[in-house]
């Protein structure tokens, strides 16, 4: 039986979408720039290629203080251009910034990213925990540890101790780099300072966000949730977790540790005494 010509040419169209659609079929997936990979520590980020992301203590106020030789051992990461997030990553938190050499890097949630160059394979984490200041980045810290200069609302530097002078101090901030405070006067398990009707919240907020993922240096032991006035707030070693108001969003800022005088509201610290009964 001929096949009549209108036939023929509905049969070869047809048969040209099928190879068409074959071929689509056949195009690679685009890999994220950045995902979500499975560890020892849980999911944490990394490159297309499944190497880990790293956070930086020094770096809580969005600026990269790893220069030099650092960069040798924890080179930065950057994607040029637009960048495409895994499941599970929202793009809107990443940003890339210039840093002081002129170079750019790319920061998740205002954290610059960077590799550990002992790292060797995909899903190593060598770099968590080094030298106390380093971390794999999570998308879900809760609770960071940040390391700077303390400077108090009156402009004025202080040391760990609360007396006036330079030097390093590591404290507790969280997911987005803002300072927790402690107040001289709480006891364990106990807040003091805040009113029943919270009329002084605005001024040291409480900390109502549980440790669900912190830091591997940090024992979540030492961290509990306690009612105040139905309402929650997180402590460590028994000490309530604040905020202080006037840091307002603002990453770092320590302005709080010399109000109403040095020391009487210190940063929260992983190595603090625990909190008298």
């Amino acid at each position: 039986m001929k096949i009549k010509p209108h036939l023929k040419l509905f049969t070869g169209a047809a048969a040209f979408v099928l190879l068409l659609a074959g071929c689509r079929d056949e195009e690679p997936e685009v890999q994220p720039d950045i995902r979500l990979f499975d560890t020892a520590l849980g999911k944490v980020l990394a490159d297309k290629d499944g190497m880990t992301l790293y956070f930086f203590a020094r770096d809580v106020s969005g600026d990269s203080k790893c220069t030099g030789g650092c960069l040798n051992n924890w080179p930065v990461f950057l994607k040029k251009g637009t960048l495409l997030p895994g499941d599970g990553l929202d793009a809107s938190d990443f940003t890339t910034i210039t840093r002081d050499d002129g170079t750019k890097q790319t920061t998740y949630k205002g954290w610059p990213l960077y590799y550990f160059n002992n790292d060797e394979a995909p899903g190593e984490v060598k770099g968590e925990n080094v030298n106390n200041i380093w971390f794999v980045a999570k998308p879900g810290y809760t609770l960071m540890v940040a390391a700077g200069q303390l400077v108090g609302n009156d402009g004025k530097s202080y040391k760990s101790d609360y007396t006036e002078g330079t030097g390093e101090t590591q404290y507790f901030v969280d997911g987005e780099g803002r300072t927790l405070y402690t107040f001289q006067n709480d006891r364990k398990e106990k807040n003091n300072f805040t009113r029943e009707d919270f009329s002084n919240d605005g001024t040291w907020p409480i900390y109502t966000v549980e440790a669900d993922e912190i830091p591997s240096s940090l024992d979540k032991n030492l961290f509990k949730i306690i009612d105040v006035y139905s309402r929650k707030q997180l402590t460590y070693k028994g000490w309530p977790l604040y905020y202080f108001g006037a840091d307002g969003e603002t990453r770092g800022s320590t302005k709080g540790v010399s109000v109403p005088v040095a020391g009487r509201w210190p940063v929260a610290q992983k190595e603090m005494q625990e909190a008298p009964m």
